[in-house]
C-alpha cells in the first residue's frame, strides 16, 4: 500500500531526472554548471566506495542532533510554561516576539564573535533555530486544550502539575511533534550554513570547498548526500510520530 503511494511522487522525480539528462546532452543546459545526472551518480558512486562520506556526514548529523534536542527541550519547556502559567506568558511574550522573526541565519555572525568558530556556536546557532518553531507549537497546543476536558479535571481534584502532565502535556503533544518536524529542516539548514561560514568540517564545508575547486560533479553529488540524509531524517521522524500518535492512525487505511 505505501508502496502505492510513494509511486507518483519516483516517476515525477525520475521523469524530472532524465529531463536534466537530455537537456544536458543536449546543450541546452552547460554542462560545466550542470552535470548530467548520469555524470554525479558515477560521482557520487566513488564518494561512496571511498568511505569519504562517513566522517563529514557523522560531523553534520551530530551538529544536528545536538542543537535540535537542546532547542526542543527548551522550547517545549518554555512553551509549556508560558502557556499554563500567565504571569510567565506575561514576562517572556515580549521578548519572544521582539526574537521571533529575527532569521536565525542572521545570528550566526554575532554568534561567531561571542562563541568563536567551534561547535558551541554551531550548536547554539542551530539550536535557536530550533527553539522558537518548538516554543510557539506548545504554546498553541497548551492553549488549545479542550476546556470540558480542564474541567472534568477540577471536578476530579485534580492538581495543577498533575493535570499539566497528564491531560494538557499529551493533549498538545501533536503541536509540538508539528514543531518539531519543522524545527528539524531548519536544524539542517543552520547545520550547514554554520559549516559554510567557519570551513570547519561537515557537509557544508565540503559542499562550498567543492564549489571553490570548480569541482563541480562532486559539489552535486555531496548535495545528493545532503538531500538523503535529510530525507532519511523526515522519515525516521515521522516513524516516532506515528508511534507516539498512534491513536490518530488507527483508521487509516
Amino acid at each position: 500500500m505505501r508502496a502505492k503511494r510513494l509511486l507518483p511522487g519516483l516517476l515525477v522525480l525520475a521523469l524530472i531526472l532524465l529531463g536534466l539528462e537530455a537537456a544536458v546532452n543536449a546543450g541546452l543546459i552547460r554542462r560545466a554548471l550542470l552535470p548530467p545526472p548520469s555524470v554525479v551518480g558515477l560521482a557520487l558512486w566513488d564518494l561512496l566506495a571511498s568511505g569519504e562520506v562517513v566522517q563529514p556526514l557523522l560531523t553534520t548529523l551530530r551538529l544536528v542532533f545536538a542543537g535540535f534536542a537542546i532547542g526542543s527541550l527548551l522550547g517545549i519547556a518554555i512553551g509549556l510554561a508560558m502557556g499554563w502559567y500567565p504571569p510567565v506568558f506575561r514576562l517572556l511574550e515580549p521578548l519572544v516576539e521582539l526574537l521571533r522573526p529575527i532569521p536565525k541565519a542572521a545570528l550566526v555572525p554575532p554568534l561567531m564573535l561571542f562563541l568563536g568558530i567551534g561547535e558551541t556556536m554551531k550548536i547554539t546557532s542551530v539550536s535557536l533555530a530550533v527553539f522558537f518553531p518548538v516554543l510557539v507549537n506548545t504554546l498553541q497546543g497548551v492553549r488549545g486544550v479542550d476546556r470540558v476536558m480542564l474541567d472534568a479535571a477540577r471536578t476530579h481534584r485534580w492538581g495543577a502539575q498533575y493535570t499539566l502532565w497528564h491531560l494538557v502535556l499529551p493533549s498538545a503533544l501533536p503541536f509540538i511533534l508539528a514543531g518539531m518536524r519543522i524545527s528539524l529542516g531548519l536544524a539542517m539548514v543552520l547545520a550547514v550554513l554554520s559549516e559554510m561560514l567557519t570551513g570547519q568540517g561537515g557537509l557544508g564545508f565540503l559542499i562550498l570547498d567543492m564549489q571553490r575547486s570548480f569541482l563541480i560533479r562532486q559539489m552535486y553529488a555531496w548535495l545528493v548526500i545532503l538531500a538523503v540524509m535529510g530525507l532519511a531524517l523526515n522519515a525516521l521522524f515521522l516513524l516516532a510520530e506515528r508511534r507516539m500518535l498512534h491513536w490518530q492512525h488507527t483508521l487509516e487505511p
